[in-house]
């Protein structure tokens, strides 16, 4: 009896499904596309209505021959992609590739969650392929590859070879590019904050902050330098400051509220990505990487291969009314009454969501994070926890606050404390959404405790506290930063997000530096040629514009050739009048120099190169001498010598970071990793700890003895012992709020930079 076959993407599937479905079903996995536009050329027939040229995947031809084998012999072959666009273009692929020879009937199945009772339904509900869904996907692939490989080719000859412009990242960059002239064109603006500490007949005192001088209110420091209201000066300070010497201090209003803070709605795409980045300090591309596995299915003992949370890539906040059923009983039977809302919340959306699929959530109430620590990895049961607790939390009560905010007039001047108690935890029980710091490093809200107070109380001033402060620039762009900010535009959707930085970083476009996305050297001529040259292509507007008609064809209110004429006629227009500048382009990117050529005399001038920028000859080709610019020539003399030959030792940067080459290269190849001066804490161990990189171009820090240990930290050590605890090496950290300080792995203790050795400044 012939077998109904099901085709997945990803090989983890196929064991999860095969416990709901049995015997009779033949799982397969495509691992991916299998076709695609070819690597060598465009691969696009824009002359003839942008014909795709397909071309099997190098490797794909196995996996091809098998899917084939077994189509052949099938009654039902269920083509089971994941449930977006991707996922349609790949079934209508497969469809096309096996249909010819079998005579099997071909349908569409698609798991929102992989689950017994999904997975069921949608096999006795299958459908056809959803041609517009595999218009949209072909028509962002054909799009992206036109303007890939025209605007590509630019780049090389104006700057360097093997530079790539992608249409999507590039408004990324773009972005990036823009803040880092924000923060480093920014001026800091002087402005002071005076507070006073007051004391009550009953000897209790607390603080207050002036927030008004006569009829004019001061700016809050967020709001500072937007045309409000602030003191500005020392000499300004010092006046107001004698005058409030010798005022009086009277309780002139005391208003009570009840403030109420509403649960979140459960994750999407980009604010698991953010939450997770913000939590953990994950990569939105290892956030996803996470999900899809837990997604898929994780392996639980005697249970099998269990799929734990619903589709990862959505934009809706919609939960199926199952769901919100079962994740109600949890939250009575665990929480109490109390906790739960009359009715089931719900959230808004935006007008750009698709709905397609429901928000991230668990898909079990009966598997809680505890329950699965054995079955998963530390990162994996981290991103379970956080997308388990922002479930519950979405389903529970608001938590309840009591805030009172007291007045104190002082002659002309007005003082304001403001107090905050939690009454009621609501969803706080199990669910604190994680806050990067304000563009000040502010990430308390400046709540006090206060005495009992009444109108009229009479108060005595113990001491004024001026403080001067400075205006801080816009931050630089965390990852979910970025990705907030590519939501809010309308930028990509929510599966190519941690493409679009991974891509980014990995073009060495922006590095990470503090956890902020800061743009290279590269980056910044890459981006200043598109935006001079292509101003309306590499626009957000724009942009966004693109990523609507793409939506209207997956819609079906729009045709996808239609919209890619409508695009591709003035974008032809624009790359053939720029060909005729290129020369002089190029020629505005190379800088002249007072520097002489070694080897021939002529002039060195700057030019560009997949590194950056370097010092070349002028004579080229004739000449085709070399260097690195003075300042980071200088950066890459060391003052250790070659054990082999007894040249100096330079840095240099290679595929995985930094380390130390002979400069007699290539007549000598000795190379030895940069260390820290620092031995390798584990125990047995006689490594010293290196400056690394990942894949991904991210530093760490591990031993010069890997793969035999494999000690590694993302924090950098620093030579010096805790005082504490005898560690014999601190950590470097920094945060927002408290700068850069020591801290000690061992204890936990830190460290101001100034006295690393004296008393800890938190335990």
């Amino acid at each position: 009896m012939a077998k109904n076959v099901v085709i997945v993407e990803s090989p983890a599937k196929t064991k999860t499904l095969a416990r709901f479905l049995g015997e009779d079903y033949d799982i397969l996995a495509t691992i991916g596309h299998i076709v695609d536009l070819p690597k060598s050329k465009i691969g696009v027939d824009t002359d003839n209505n942008f014909e795709p040229e397909y071309h099997v995947i190098k490797g794909k031809e196995k996996v091809i021959s098998e899917l084939k084998k077994a189509a052949k012999k099938a009654k039902t072959v269920f083509l089971a992609p994941d449930p977006d666009r991707e996922g349609e273009a790949i079934a209508w692929h497969v469809a096309n590739s096996l249909k010819n020879g079998s005579k099997a009937k071909f349908v569409r199945v698609a798991f929102n969650e992989i689950t017994a009772p999904a997975v069921l339904e949608a096999m006795e509900h299958p459908r056809d392929i959803d041609m517009n869904l595999v218009n949209a996907q072909q028509a962002r692939r054909v799009l992206d590859r036109v303007v890939g490989y025209t605007v590509s080719p630019f780049l090389w000859k104006t700057i360097t070879h093997n530079l790539s412009a992608g249409r999507v990242q590039s408004v990324a960059l773009r972005l990036v590019c823009e803040r880092e002239v924000e923060v480093t064109q920014f001026k800091p603006q002087e402005y002071w904050q005076i507070s006073a500490v007051l004391e009550t007949v009953l000897k209790e005192q607390f603080s207050a902050r002036l927030v008004k001088i006569g009829d004019k209110t001061l700016a809050k420091p967020d709001d500072v330098g937007n045309n409000k209201i602030a003191i500005g000066t020392k000499a300004e300070a010092d006046g107001y400051l004698k005058d409030l010497q010798k005022a009086s201090y009277t309780v002139s209003l005391i208003k009570r509220t009840e403030k109420q803070r509403r649960p979140p709605a459960p994750f999407i795409t980009s604010t698991l990505q953010q939450d997770a980045a913000r939590a953990f300090g994950f990569a939105p591309k290892k956030t996803m990487s996470l999900a899809q596995k837990l997604y898929e299915g994780i392996e639980m003992g005697r249970e099998g291969a269990t799929g734990l949370i619903t589709y990862m890539r959505t934009d809706s906040t919609r939960v199926s009314g199952e769901a919100l059923k079962t994740v109600r009983g949890y939250i009575k039977k665990e929480y109490g009454s109390d906790y739960l809302p009359p009715k089931p919340n719900v959230f808004g959306k935006k007008k750009s969501a698709q709905d397609a699929h429901e928000a991230i959530r668990p898909t079990y109430m009966n598997l809680p994070p505890q329950k699965l620590s054995k079955y998963l990895t530390v990162q994996q049961l981290k991103l379970y926890t956080l997308i388990w607790s922002r479930f519950l939390a979405s389903q529970m009560k608001p938590a309840v606050m009591d805030v009172v905010s007291v007045d104190i007039e002082a002659d002309r001047f007005l003082f304001r404390a403001t107090s905050q108690k939690l009454v009621f935890d609501g969803f706080l029980k199990v669910y604190h959404e994680q806050k990067e710091p304000d563009e000040n490093g502010n990430g308390l809200n400046g709540y006090v405790e206060l005495p009992e107070l009444a109108e009229n109380d009479l108060l005595k001033l113990i001491k004024l506290n001026p403080s001067q402060s400075f205006t801080k620039p816009p931050p630089r762009f965390s990852e979910a930063m970025l990705v907030r900010r590519l939501e809010a535009d309308g930028i990509g959707r929510p599966s190519t997000y941690a493409t679009i930085i991974a891509t980014l970083k990995d073009r060495k476009y922006v590095e990470a530096a503090s956890g902020k996305l800061v743009p290279t050297d590269l980056g910044v001529a890459v981006n200043k040629i598109l935006v001079e040259n292509l101003p309306k292509l590499f626009n957000v507007k724009f942009t966004a514009e693109m990523e609507k008609e793409l939506d209207l064809i997956e819609d079906g209110t729009d045709d996808w050739v239609k919209v890619l004429n409508g695009f591709y006629r003035p974008f032809k227009k624009t790359i053939d009048a720029l060909k005729k500048k290129q020369s002089a382009i190029k020629e505005s990117m190379t800088e002249k120099t007072d520097q002489k050529c070694p080897k021939c005399d002529s002039p060195m001038v700057i030019k560009w190169g997949r590194n950056g920028r370097f010092l070349a000859c002028s004579a080229y080709p004739e000449c085709k001498t070399t260097k690195p610019l003075p300042e980071e020539a200088a950066l890459m003399k060391t003052d250790q010598v070659c054990d082999k030959c007894g040249a100096p030792m330079v840095v240099k940067v290679g595929r995985f970071g930094r380390f130390l080459a002979c400069s007699r290269y290539p007549d000598c190849k000795n190379t030895k990793a940069i260390t820290l001066g620092i031995k390798c804490p584990r125990t047995g161990c006689n490594g010293e700890l290196v400056e690394k990189k990942t894949r991904g171009s991210r530093l760490f820090y591990g031993c010069t003895s890997y793969p035999k240990c494999n000690f590694a930290s993302w924090d950098k050590p620093v030579n010096k012992a805790c005082a504490s605890c005898g560690h014999p090496f601190l950590v470097l950290k920094l945060s927002k709020r408290k700068g850069e300080f020591y801290k000690c792995p061992g204890c936990k203790d830190e460290f101001p930079i100034e006295a690393p050795d004296r008393e800890p400044v938190a335990r």
